[in-house]
C-alpha cells in the first residue's frame, strides 16, 4: 500500500461495523452536545451522579470490548504484541468514557429541572 487512501479505511470499517459505523458517531455527537448543554444548565458537575455514571462506565468499557471482538475476526487470545494490547486498552477507554458521559447525561436530563445535590 504505497498510497494513503482514506476511502479504503471507510470501506473496511463499513464492512466490519455495518450500520454501527454511522450510529456510534451520531450517538457520540449527541451525547457530547447533551452533556455540554446539561453542564451549562446546571453550572457544575454533580459528583453523586458522576460516580454512578463511572460505575456504569466500567460495564460500558467491557461492552465495547465485546463489540470489538464480535466485529473483528480475532479474539483476545490473538493479541500478541504491545500494539494489540494498546488497541484493546484504547477501545476499553473509549467505551468507558462514552458510557460515563452518556449515563451522566441521561441521569441529568431525567432529573428534570432540579439542581443536583451536593456530595
Amino acid at each position: 500500500m504505497k498510497n494513503y487512501d482514506p476511502w479504503v479505511f471507510l470501506a473496511v470499517f463499513q464492512e466490519m461495523l455495518g450500520p454501527l459505523l454511522w450510529i456510534l458517531p451520531l450517538l457520540a455527537l449527541g451525547t457530547v452536545a447533551g452533556f455540554v448543554w446539561l453542564w451549562r444548565r446546571e453550572g457544575r458537575i454533580a459528583t453523586r451522579r458522576l460516580v454512578l455514571a463511572e460505575l456504569l462506565g466500567l460495564l460500558g468499557g467491557g461492552l465495547a470490548l465485546v463489540i470489538m471482538a464480535a466485529a473483528s475476526s480475532s479474539g483476545f487470545t490473538d493479541a500478541a504484541g504491545p500494539a494489540d494490547w494498546f488497541l484493546i486498552l484504547i477501545v476499553y477507554g473509549v467505551g468507558f468514557v462514552g458510557t460515563t458521559l452518556l449515563t451522566y447525561t441521561i441521569m441529568g436530563w431525567l432529573a428534570g429541572g432540579r439542581r443536583p445535590q451536593t456530595a
